[in-house]
Protein backbone atom coordinates (compact mmCIF):
# COMPACT_ATOMS: atom_id res chain seq x y z
CA UNK A 1 0.00 0.00 0.00
CA UNK A 2 1.25 3.32 -1.21
CA UNK A 3 2.78 6.42 2.06
CA UNK A 4 0.08 8.57 0.50
CA UNK A 5 -3.68 8.62 -1.27
CA UNK A 6 -3.88 11.21 -4.20
CA UNK A 7 -6.98 13.93 -3.69
CA UNK A 8 -8.28 11.96 -6.64
CA UNK A 9 -8.69 8.56 -4.75
CA UNK A 10 -9.92 10.12 -2.10
CA UNK A 11 -12.63 12.03 -3.88
CA UNK A 12 -13.19 9.29 -6.08
CA UNK A 13 -14.74 8.99 -9.38
CA UNK A 14 -17.76 7.08 -11.28
CA UNK A 15 -19.47 5.16 -8.40
CA UNK A 16 -17.49 6.49 -6.09
CA UNK A 17 -17.46 10.16 -6.38
CA UNK A 18 -19.14 12.76 -4.25
CA UNK A 19 -22.52 12.16 -6.15
CA UNK A 20 -22.90 8.93 -5.28
CA UNK A 21 -22.03 9.52 -1.38
CA UNK A 22 -24.52 12.05 -1.70
CA UNK A 23 -26.83 9.87 -2.73
CA UNK A 24 -26.04 7.19 -0.26
CA UNK A 25 -26.86 10.53 2.18
CA UNK A 26 -30.42 11.23 1.02
CA UNK A 27 -31.27 7.15 1.44
CA UNK A 28 -30.56 7.09 5.00
CA UNK A 29 -31.58 10.61 5.84
CA UNK A 30 -35.58 7.99 4.18
CA UNK A 31 -34.39 5.64 6.33
CA UNK A 32 -34.56 7.59 9.52
CA UNK A 33 -31.11 8.38 10.42
CA UNK A 34 -31.77 12.16 11.87
CA UNK A 35 -28.40 13.10 13.25
CA UNK A 36 -26.86 15.86 10.89
CA UNK A 37 -23.11 15.54 12.08
CA UNK A 38 -23.26 11.68 11.47
CA UNK A 39 -24.13 12.09 7.73
CA UNK A 40 -22.22 15.06 7.17
CA UNK A 41 -18.90 12.74 8.21
CA UNK A 42 -20.14 9.48 6.13
CA UNK A 43 -20.80 12.16 3.10
CA UNK A 44 -16.84 12.85 3.08
CA UNK A 45 -15.80 9.35 4.42
CA UNK A 46 -14.31 7.61 1.34
CA UNK A 47 -15.74 4.05 2.29
CA UNK A 48 -14.37 2.55 -1.16
CA UNK A 49 -11.03 2.84 0.16
CA UNK A 50 -12.08 0.41 3.34
CA UNK A 51 -12.59 -1.91 0.89
CA UNK A 52 -10.99 -4.18 -2.07
CA UNK A 53 -10.70 -2.46 -5.43
CA UNK A 54 -12.63 -4.99 -7.27
CA UNK A 55 -15.75 -4.07 -4.89
CA UNK A 56 -14.98 -0.17 -4.87
CA UNK A 57 -17.51 0.30 -7.45
CA UNK A 58 -20.10 -1.03 -4.48
CA UNK A 59 -19.53 1.25 -1.93
CA UNK A 60 -21.88 3.72 -2.06
CA UNK A 61 -24.82 0.94 -1.82
CA UNK A 62 -26.17 0.90 0.82
CA UNK A 63 -25.43 -2.82 1.50
CA UNK A 64 -22.58 -5.15 3.22
CA UNK A 65 -19.41 -5.84 1.41
CA UNK A 66 -16.92 -8.86 1.81
CA UNK A 67 -13.48 -7.70 3.36
CA UNK A 68 -11.78 -11.12 3.43
CA UNK A 69 -10.96 -13.27 6.19
CA UNK A 70 -14.87 -14.48 6.93
CA UNK A 71 -15.94 -10.30 7.38
CA UNK A 72 -17.64 -7.61 6.02
CA UNK A 73 -17.51 -4.10 6.01
CA UNK A 74 -20.97 -2.77 7.41
CA UNK A 75 -24.48 -1.91 5.81
CA UNK A 76 -24.07 1.86 5.52
CA UNK A 77 -27.75 2.30 7.12
CA UNK A 78 -26.25 0.09 10.09
CA UNK A 79 -22.82 2.07 10.78
CA UNK A 80 -25.16 5.24 10.59
CA UNK A 81 -28.02 3.64 13.19
CA UNK A 82 -25.07 2.75 15.64
CA UNK A 83 -23.10 5.66 15.42
CA UNK A 84 -26.50 7.88 16.10
CA UNK A 85 -27.49 5.88 18.66
CA UNK A 86 -24.04 6.11 20.37
CA UNK A 87 -22.93 10.31 20.24
CA UNK A 88 -26.79 10.21 21.95
CA UNK A 89 -25.22 9.35 25.02
CA UNK A 90 -21.82 11.17 24.57
CA UNK A 91 -20.42 14.12 26.47
CA UNK A 92 -20.44 17.18 23.65
CA UNK A 93 -16.58 17.45 24.18
CA UNK A 94 -13.81 15.22 25.56
CA UNK A 95 -15.40 11.80 24.78
CA UNK A 96 -13.37 8.98 24.90
CA UNK A 97 -14.94 5.63 22.78
CA UNK A 98 -14.11 1.99 22.61
CA UNK A 99 -14.74 -0.17 19.64
CA UNK A 100 -14.20 -3.98 19.67
CA UNK A 101 -13.78 -5.50 16.38
CA UNK A 102 -11.99 -2.71 13.91
CA UNK A 103 -12.51 -5.26 10.82
CA UNK A 104 -12.45 -2.80 7.67
CA UNK A 105 -11.53 0.56 9.82
CA UNK A 106 -14.75 2.17 8.27
CA UNK A 107 -16.44 2.75 11.96
CA UNK A 108 -13.76 3.72 13.53
CA UNK A 109 -13.08 6.59 10.62
CA UNK A 110 -17.07 7.74 11.16
CA UNK A 111 -16.42 7.94 14.90
CA UNK A 112 -13.07 9.62 14.55
CA UNK A 113 -14.15 13.24 13.54
CA UNK A 114 -17.22 13.30 16.31
CA UNK A 115 -15.60 11.99 19.14
CA UNK A 116 -11.97 13.19 21.07
CA UNK A 117 -10.67 9.62 21.09
CA UNK A 118 -11.05 6.35 19.48
CA UNK A 119 -9.76 3.11 20.58
CA UNK A 120 -10.27 -0.01 18.61
CA UNK A 121 -9.47 -3.68 19.07
CA UNK A 122 -9.11 -6.17 16.25
CA UNK A 123 -8.27 -9.84 16.56
CA UNK A 124 -7.65 -10.49 12.88
CA UNK A 125 -3.94 -9.17 12.42
CA UNK A 126 -3.98 -8.71 8.30
CA UNK A 127 -7.30 -6.16 8.49
CA UNK A 128 -6.08 -4.22 11.72
CA UNK A 129 -2.73 -3.68 9.65
CA UNK A 130 -4.88 -2.69 6.67
CA UNK A 131 -6.93 -0.10 8.76
CA UNK A 132 -4.20 1.23 10.39
CA UNK A 133 -2.24 2.10 7.25
CA UNK A 134 -5.93 3.71 6.23
CA UNK A 135 -6.41 5.59 9.54
CA UNK A 136 -2.67 7.08 8.88
CA UNK A 137 -2.68 7.91 5.16
CA UNK A 138 -6.11 9.53 5.51
CA UNK A 139 -4.60 11.63 9.22
CA UNK A 140 -6.93 9.89 11.41
CA UNK A 141 -5.07 11.14 14.20
CA UNK A 142 -7.31 10.44 17.09
CA UNK A 143 -7.55 6.41 16.80
CA UNK A 144 -5.59 4.04 18.48
CA UNK A 145 -5.71 0.85 17.27
CA UNK A 146 -4.58 -2.86 19.17
CA UNK A 147 -4.17 -6.26 18.15
CA UNK A 148 -5.58 -8.56 20.57
CA UNK A 149 -9.21 -10.35 22.23
CA UNK A 150 -12.09 -7.95 22.58
CA UNK A 151 -14.19 -9.61 24.29
CA UNK A 152 -11.26 -8.19 26.85
CA UNK A 153 -11.88 -4.75 25.86
CA UNK A 154 -8.86 -2.38 26.11
CA UNK A 155 -8.65 -1.51 30.05
CA UNK A 156 -5.75 0.43 29.70
CA UNK A 157 -7.47 3.61 28.10
CA UNK A 158 -10.83 2.89 29.92
CA UNK A 159 -13.26 3.61 31.54
CA UNK A 160 -15.21 4.85 28.23
CA UNK A 161 -17.72 7.42 27.84
CA UNK A 162 -19.17 4.54 25.00
CA UNK A 163 -18.39 1.74 23.60
CA UNK A 164 -19.44 0.22 20.44
CA UNK A 165 -18.85 -3.63 19.11
CA UNK A 166 -19.49 -4.63 15.28
CA UNK A 167 -20.05 -8.33 15.54
CA UNK A 168 -22.70 -10.01 17.61
CA UNK A 169 -22.05 -12.04 20.85
CA UNK A 170 -24.74 -14.54 21.80
CA UNK A 171 -24.57 -12.35 25.66
CA UNK A 172 -22.03 -9.18 25.82
CA UNK A 173 -19.45 -9.42 28.14
CA UNK A 174 -19.57 -8.40 32.16
CA UNK A 175 -15.94 -7.18 31.81
CA UNK A 176 -17.31 -4.90 28.77
CA UNK A 177 -19.96 -3.20 31.28
CA UNK A 178 -17.24 -2.55 33.94
CA UNK A 179 -15.02 -0.08 31.26
CA UNK A 180 -18.13 1.82 30.62
CA UNK A 181 -18.29 5.12 32.92
CA UNK A 182 -21.54 5.80 34.91
CA UNK A 183 -23.84 6.79 32.62
CA UNK A 184 -22.05 5.91 29.50
CA UNK A 185 -23.71 3.80 26.74
CA UNK A 186 -22.66 0.50 25.00
CA UNK A 187 -23.95 -0.35 21.57
CA UNK A 188 -23.68 -3.95 20.46
CA UNK A 189 -25.80 -6.81 17.83
CA UNK A 190 -26.68 -9.42 20.38
CA UNK A 191 -27.75 -12.99 19.17
CA UNK A 192 -27.13 -15.77 16.94
CA UNK A 193 -27.36 -15.97 13.42
CA UNK A 194 -31.06 -15.26 11.87
CA UNK A 195 -32.25 -13.81 15.45
CA UNK A 196 -29.88 -11.06 16.73
CA UNK A 197 -31.29 -7.20 17.99
CA UNK A 198 -29.05 -4.09 18.11
CA UNK A 199 -28.97 -2.70 21.83
CA UNK A 200 -28.27 -0.13 23.35
CA UNK A 201 -27.39 -0.55 27.06
CA UNK A 202 -26.88 2.57 29.32
CA UNK A 203 -24.87 2.45 32.45
CA UNK A 204 -27.29 3.74 35.14
CA UNK A 205 -26.13 5.41 38.92
CA UNK A 206 -26.33 2.63 41.11
CA UNK A 207 -24.35 0.11 39.14
CA UNK A 208 -26.91 -1.12 37.23
CA UNK A 209 -27.60 -1.22 33.24
CA UNK A 210 -30.86 -0.15 30.83
CA UNK A 211 -31.33 -1.94 28.00
CA UNK A 212 -33.49 -0.57 24.85
CA UNK A 213 -33.52 -2.87 21.63
CA UNK A 214 -32.97 -0.56 18.39
CA UNK A 215 -33.33 -2.79 15.38
CA UNK A 216 -32.97 -6.30 13.79
CA UNK A 217 -29.69 -6.77 12.52
CA UNK A 218 -27.26 -9.54 10.92
CA UNK A 219 -23.31 -9.38 12.28
CA UNK A 220 -20.96 -11.77 11.79
CA UNK A 221 -20.09 -13.81 14.92
CA UNK A 222 -18.40 -12.37 17.81
CA UNK A 223 -14.92 -14.52 18.84
CA UNK A 224 -12.46 -13.84 21.52
CA UNK A 225 -9.06 -14.63 20.93
CA UNK A 226 -6.46 -13.73 18.55
CA UNK A 227 -6.34 -14.78 14.58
Amino acid sequence: MRPTLSEREIAGVGMTSQRARDRLIDRLREKGIGDERVLAVMRRTPRHLFMDEALASRAYEDTSLPIGHGQTISQPFVVARMTEALCAGLPQTGARVLELGTGSGYQAAVLSPLVAEVYTVERIRPLLDRARERFRQLGLNNIRALYGDGSEGWAEHGPYHGILLTAAPERVPETLFDQLLPGGCLIAPVGGRGGQELIRYVTTPGGGVEREVLDLVSFVPFLGGRA
